[in-house]
Formats: C-alpha cells, sequence, structure tokens
C-alpha cells in the first residue's frame, strides 16, 4: 500500500509543474543570425497624414525612406520584405512599432510600398527575413 501512495504522491507532484511560460507584453523576436529569422503574414504601409511625425525609435517618419514598423524586432534591424504575390522584394530599417491590426507583420513606408507594388491593394501577403541584426547600442 505504501509504494502505491508514494507513486500517486510522485504523479501529483510531477503533474503540477506547467512547461508554459507566463509573458506580461508581446513576445520578441529571437536573435538569429542573419538570414535564419523569417516571418509570413500581412504587409500594410503607412499612410501620409504620418509623415513627419516621430516614430517610436525617436525618428522622423519621412515616406521617401526605406523604413518599416514592427512590433518586436529591435529598432536598427535591416529586414528583407516580399510581396508574395509578385516576387517583389524591398530592405528596410526596422525604426518604429506596428503594425496593430491583427494578422499584420509590418507596415513598411511609402517608398518602400510603391517598390513592393501595394499601393493599389493597401495589404498584401509578404514574407520577411532579417538581413542583420540591429547593434546592441541602438
Amino acid at each position: 500500500m505504501l509504494p502505491v501512495l508514494l507513486l500517486v504522491l510522485a504523479l501529483l507532484a510531477s503533474s503540477c509543474s506547467s512547461s508554459r511560460n507566463a509573458s506580461t507584453g508581446p513576445k520578441a523576436a529571437p536573435k538569429a543570425p542573419r538570414g535564419t529569422y523569417t516571418q509570413k503574414g500581412l504587409g500594410s504601409y503607412y499612410a501620409n497624414k504620418f509623415a513627419g511625425r516621430a516614430t517610436a525609435s525617436g525618428s522622423i517618419y519621412r515616406p521617401g525612406e526605406m523604413t518599416a514598423a514592427h512590433n518586436t524586432l529591435p529598432f536598427g534591424t535591416l529586414i528583407r520584405v516580399t510581396n508574395t504575390r509578385n516576387g517583389h522584394s524591398v530592405d528596410v530599417t526596422v525604426t518604429d512599432r506596428g503594425p496593430h491590426t491583427k494578422g499584420y507583420i509590418v507596415d513598411v513606408s511609402r517608398r518602400a510600398a510603391v517598390q513592393l507594388d501595394i499601393i493599389e491593394a493597401g495589404v498584401v501577403p509578404v514574407e520577411l527575413t532579417v538581413i542583420r541584426a540591429a547593434t546592441a547600442n541602438r
């Protein structure tokens, strides 16, 4: 009887642990070597009304620059965004946080959106790849 009781207690104790990680905010993208971090989802571009406004990194949004917003990648990370409908790609630097719509993974500047050919559609399926991780002092 005692061995059975010990076995039951051991099973109960092991079932009390959890493998889930508690998080208080968005999960940060892993620091990955060049070209190894990829993500697929929807991409869009900044509305003109944001021109001249400060981004989350403190830089000013300029539609003619090659920049982007991403929810978790560090500021200064260089990413390649590819429009999976037509294969067009651009390299942009993460300078802002967003997009803030479920399923969207990146907002690009207007210049990048023109090169990706997404102006008319507004939203397209994209794949992004980290080209160069941000430097530590950013």
